[in-house]
């Protein structure tokens, strides 16, 4: 299994990166697309969802739900950025999970741990094996001239 592990790390990488992917693409391509009732449905921490379903807030909400998405998907596929993208990756998963969770259940199939904890888990995972290595650009990402001036950017954006 060692001799395919950079193989596996990258579909791995590419599967996530095109779940993000595909799903703002989704939101993007229908003009009427809303987060408002998923979020003012929320069963855990209500009071923050509404919040984020509020009409000041709601425009911003969709805004980077279906772009971060779309950024997200884009640089984990490219395997650039992967400390970030990811971190910022698991954070959405998480945002996802909480309004669906009636502890203990998750799901109608879940008991706590459901699809967005796995997903969160896995871009996570991406961040620790440095994914962006395996037949990506983070190499050549990490070795632009730019971060020699940025030290402290570059940890978080490498």
């Amino acid at each position: 299994m060692e001799k395919y592990k950079s193989q596996l790390i990258f579909l791995f990488r590419i599967s996530l990166g095109w779940i993000l992917l595909y799903a703002g693409i989704s939101k993007v391509m229908k003009p009427d697309w809303s987060a408002e009732a998923f979020l003012n449905n929320a069963k855990t921490f209500p009071g923050l969802y509404e919040w984020f379903a509020s009409p000041a807030v709601l425009p911003f909400t969709n805004f980077l739900n279906e772009w971060g998405q779309i950024i997200l998907g884009v640089a984990i596929i490219l395997g650039i950025a992967m400390t970030i993208s990811s971190l910022l990756a698991a954070l959405m998963m998480m945002l996802y999970y909480f309004p669906v969770l009636v502890f203990p259940m998750a799901g109608p199939n879940s008991y706590i741990i459901d699809q967005h904890i796995i997903f969160a888990l896995g871009f996570l995972l991406l961040a620790a094996l440095k994914a962006g290595d395996h037949y990506g650009l983070g190499i050549q990402w990490s070795n632009l001239s730019f971060w020699k001036n940025y030290p402290q950017l570059k940890k978080w954006l490498v």
